[in-house]
């Protein structure tokens, strides 16, 4: 009689964080954050409390790493790089063009709403947030920023990690704190002020 193969631990590891991680975003999308419970994950995910609690301490270190996969799945296999076309303003308007529609898309606003609201009560997921996600994002802008630099396109003496909060920081506000909505008129102007000033010329 032939063997039953055995079951691969692995593959089902990977069934069960995949399970994990889509039932952790849908239930912060459609309950909101703190009604999010990690009974709530395990029953929509299919396994058991326990299961969860062996690989993550809380419902934030889930709801951390679900959406740092979110975002490895989005951008696919290929590392995302701002364009350098030459043209830094018309580069810069794309990627923050790109970036209002992922804010508004709700599969990544309702979870970035909740990590962003729980690193600033929680020290650890807030640092997380920023290595893992935040800091990577904008060391892209300081390497576009610093080709640009190369060119003579921008001064010499300007700090690229500093500059590029002139367009970014606001943009990050205005969502945050649904301080006014955010389109591609707003960021477009954000880049013209960024690299032209607001003095008079």
């Amino acid at each position: 009689m032939a063997e039953k193969p055995t079951p691969d631990a692995t593959r089902r590891s990977a069934r069960s964080r995949r399970a994990i991680f889509d039932a952790a975003l849908a239930l912060v999308g459609e309950v909101g954050y703190p009604r999010t419970t990690i009974e709530g994950i395990a029953a929509r995910a299919g396994v058991g409390k326990q299961t969860i609690y062996r690989w993550w301490p809380s419902k934030a270190d889930v709801l951390l790493e679900a959406f740092m996969d979110l975002g490895e799945r989005s951008a696919g296999q290929e590392p995302y790089e701002i364009p350098d076309t030459g043209d830094l303003a018309a580069d810069l308007r794309l990627v923050l063009r790109a970036t209002v529609d992922e804010l508004i898309n709700p599969a990544f606003e309702a979870p970035a709403r909740a990590l962003a609201a729980e690193g600033v009560v929680n020290d650890q997921i807030g640092a997380e947030f920023v290595a893992k996600l935040l800091e990577p994002q904008l060391q892209l802008y300081v390497k576009r920023l610093r080709s640009a630099q190369d060119r003579g396109d921008v001064r010499a003496d300007v700090d690229p990690r500093i500059a590029l909060e002139l367009f970014v920081s606001p943009l990050a506000q205005r969502w945050l704190q649904r301080t006014g909505p955010i389109s591609y008129d707003y960021t477009d102007t954000l880049v013209d002020y960024a690299l032209h000033g607001i003095a008079p010329r």
